[in-house]
């Protein structure tokens, strides 16, 4: 009986090297001591299981092989799955969740789990469980962990909702029975006592690692079933769980005010990089109507004076500050108002426990507190796990501070990705969201990463137009969210824009209107090296651009080097699109001419398309399969004759 009373899900597994079968089978031996069973297969053994019919719950852990391949073991379950034909309720009946495995150094990152699910989302098919994407670069137990800690209890709400659904309340009580290992069968079961019951149980791991679920009160449990969780807000099972919370970092840094009398270090000696140069901005442009949807604007540099020097393709990097309006709002929040021009000095406190602690190379040892806000600190940067469990701390009101435990938990992992890592929160967000919430300074200088310069392309040349640098850029906007109510721009486009409004504005009030040495605006600088983004040194070999939008950035330059004006006017359409029209052109320069293929622009929504749409030229015009078109293009990466200048 006790078998029988064993809930059933189906787990699938497409693996190349091993690991995803190695992941599969520690889910069907931990599924055991959950009271569940594990119904395990290869992808491949598609005699065994059938999705079509399936009502269990469907567990899928795929890897990715060559340059974003599912592998070999699901190339027939994926080319039967994208079959055109199938209706759009095909899996309308299938309830999964999926863990992707892959690695970020390589363009595809775990595409053979994305196809899949993706595929399975357009014919229908329902998360229970949200996708989980490993990372070999940085270590698959990163994200594979917490994915299979939290599945358990992702499937027992499954099943129980199933049974809920079907009226089968019997069958409800035998799980509940099983689930909680009850020495006798309860008759009479309320949704409360059904909560009670659920209970997340590891063997092997010590007490302090027990996930379980607090007994709650059944009407709690209907008011909140609609209530969606929000930044500062819970819902079950979140709510009503025992927390796995990191532990508190230790503290480092010891800071003391000092005087108002002194100079701020100069700006190179914040950075390690290379030479700094503040060079003026003599031009500035709006290549984009008002009322388009980005705002792009060209500036041009004077860089005469300097021994700066760079060639078409090359990027540099732009040394920018915080918005002065969230540092003054930061200070005040901290209750520093009155302190920002006095002098800090930031040194490692002593007998701290943190192994290793050293003074932060990006904080100088003595600057004003608003130099350090603005300058040293990424005061957007979105907070990370260990800076959540130190905000607890800080945090006097209960509330808060349990929302913030949850936040910053295993079992809280999905709460954090949504309400904190995508939608881009900063601490500002956090200090206004939970307002009990006062951390220090020392705190902040502990957390808070360095401020990083932001990297442009070259848009000139600088044998067209000596002493000059252009480069083009959009002004980033970040819509409010509810969970950021406040809407930003950029940090240094934003900064940017607003330097050079007088130049783009000059009817406008401005100090100077006349447009003397006393408007003049400078920003510092600096070259990034190492960069492979170059012409062909050989002016005879053909070569190809691709970049929507500011993507065409770099191949400015480019044609002002060639002394070459053939850019014709394109109705505006998807440049893969473009690249296609010229398949025959595009398979002769990279096969026969050895040629060299340049993108630049997006990534996600513009390079990846591109490359696609070069594998299918590949694979035409070669008559080969896709894989090994995808081969070639891997080969032509490697032999650096199609190259990428491309952001996320």
């Amino acid at each position: 009986m006790c078998c029988n009373l064993k809930r059933r899900f189906l787990l699938l597994y497409a693996t190349q090297k091993g690991q995803a079968k190695a992941i599969a089978e520690e889910i069907w031996q931990q599924a055991g001591t959950h009271g569940l069973e594990a119904d395990m297969h290869c992808i491949s053994e598609v005699d065994k299981y059938n999705l079509e019919t399936e009502k269990d719950p469907v567990v899928i852990v795929i890897s990715t092989t060559g340059t974003g391949d599912p592998p070999d073991t699901a190339r027939k379950f994926v080319k039967k799955i994208q079959d055109t034909t199938l209706p759009a309720d095909h899996f309308a009946h299938l309830q999964y969740g999926l863990l992707g495995l892959g690695d970020s150094e390589y363009t595809f990152f775990c595409n053979g789990g994305k196809t899949v699910d993706k595929r399975l989302q357009e014919l229908g098919a329902q998360h229970f469980y949200n996708t989980g994407l490993a990372d070999d670069c940085v270590g698959l137990e990163l994200v594979v962990d917490p994915w299979i800690d939290g599945l358990w209890l992702a499937l027992k709400e499954t099943f129980l909702l199933q049974k809920e659904k079907e009226g089968m309340s019997s069958v409800v009580n035998a799980v509940s029975g099983s689930l909680s290992a009850a020495p006798h069968v309860v008759h009479e079961l309320n949704l409360s006592s059904e909560v009670q019951n659920l209970k997340l149980e590891d063997e092997g791991e010590r007490s302090s690692d027990v996930l379980s679920q607090k007994l709650v009160d059944i009407s709690l449990v209907a008011s909140t079933r609609d209530t969606e969780p929000s930044l500062v807000h819970s819902v079950p099972p979140v709510s009503h769980s025992a927390l796995n919370i990191p532990a508190l970092p230790p503290e480092y840094i010891e800071v003391q005010f000092q005087g108002t009398h002194g100079e701020n270090p100069h700006l190179s000696s914040l950075i390690s990089e290379g030479t700094t140069f503040e060079v003026p901005v003599t031009k500035a442009y709006q290549l984009t109507r008002e009322d388009a949807i980005k705002t792009a604007l060209l500036l041009e540099l004077d860089v005469a004076d300097t021994a700066f020097d760079y060639q078409p393709g090359d990027a540099f990097c732009v040394m920018c500050p915080n918005n002065v309006n969230e540092v003054e709002e930061l200070l005040q929040i901290l209750g520093l108002s009155e302190k920002g021009e006095y002098f800090v000095c930031v040194k490692v406190k002593q007998g701290t426990k943190k192994k290793g602690a050293a003074h932060p190379q990006h904080i100088p040892e003595r600057s004003t507190l608003k130099f350090i806000l603005t300058w040293c600190l990424e005061i957007r940067a979105i907070p990370k796990k260990a800076f959540l469990r130190a905000l607890v701390e800080c945090t006097s009101d209960a509330g808060e501070k349990r929302r913030l435990q949850e936040l910053c938990s295993r079992q809280g992992a999905s709460d954090y990705t949504r309400f904190i890592r995508d939608s881009n929160v900063c601490l500002l967000d956090l200090l206004h969201a939970f307002p009990s919430c006062k951390p220090s300074l020392n705190l902040l200088i502990e957390h808070l990463p360095k401020l990083q310069a932001r990297s442009y392309s070259v848009s000139s040349s600088n044998l067209y137009q000596p002493g000059k640098l252009w480069f083009v850029f959009n002004v980033v906007e970040f819509p409010a969210s509810p969970a950021r109510p406040v809407s930003r721009k950029g940090v240094c486009t934003g900064w940017l824009a607003e330097l050079v409004a007088p130049l783009l504005h000059p009817n406008k009030n401005t100090l100077d209107t006349k447009g003397g040495s006393s408007s003049t605006v400078k920003i510092p600088i600096f070259a990034r090296p190492d960069n492979t983004f170059h012409l062909p040194a050989d002016p005879s070999v053909p070569f190809m651009m691709v970049g929507p939008g500011t993507g065409i950035s770099p191949f400015i330059g480019f044609l002002q080097h060639r002394d070459t004006s053939t850019a014709e006017v394109a109705p505006p359409k998807y440049v893969q699109d473009v690249i296609r029209l010229y398949a025959k052109e595009v398979a002769r320069v990279l096969l026969k001419e050895r040629g060299y293929f340049y993108v630049c622009g997006d990534k996600k929504h513009m390079a990846d398309g591109v490359s696609d749409a070069v594998v299918d030229i590949l694979s035409m015009e070669m008559e080969t399969d896709k894989l090994e078109a995808m081969k070639i293009l891997a080969t032509l990466r490697e032999a650096r004759r199609y190259l990428q200048d491309v952001w996320s």
